[in-house]
Formats: C-alpha cells, structure tokens, sequence
C-alpha cells in the first residue's frame, strides 16, 4: 500500500482497550517486519502470536471489536474505488 496509512483498534463501543503492547493503532511507520516477497501481514487477535511476530501485532479484546483504516493523503486509485484495502482474514 502506498501513501501514509493507519489500523485503528476499538471495542464494540468505540473505545480503546487496554492491551499489554499499549498498542492502539499500527501503521506504515511502525517497523512492522515484511515478508520476504515485500508483503506485509498484520496479526489482529486477542492471543499474542509470539516475539517474532509482535512488531506486525495490533492487540484486540476478547470480545467484540472494530478495526479501522485511515489512509492519510491517498493516491488516485484509492480515491476512485481502482484499489480497495484487503479484507481480514481468519486463521484460526
């Protein structure tokens, strides 16, 4: 993804939920760890997954949450709907 960019964690009421990283948002300046083909995976869970996946955690409450992205100064693409961010994935 190009440009500036931001996930934002709140629970179901719009909040902030305390976690152990007082982590509450994760963006492109967080030196998250890319994958070797330059592909970026984000762990949104509740569960820690592990030291070497930390830097690419954005810490969620155990029950109900919302995830928002906020892209700061987009490009054309994101503008016109040609580029749409990627859906969440569940692993587990």
């Amino acid at each position: 993804m190009d440009g500036f960019w931001s996930l934002t964690m709140m629970n179901e009421r719009q909040f902030f939920v305390d976690n152990p990283l007082n982590r509450y948002a994760i963006g492109d300046r967080s030196n998250m760890c890319t994958n070797p083909d330059g592909s970026l995976d984000i762990y949104v869970q509740h569960a820690d997954p592990g030291p070497d996946r930390e830097a690419d955690w954005l810490p969620a409450p155990a029950g109900n949450f919302n995830v928002f992205l906020r892209l700061y100064w987009p490009h054309s693409p994101a503008l016109t709907g040609e580029w749409t961010p990627p859906a969440l994935q569940r692993t587990s």
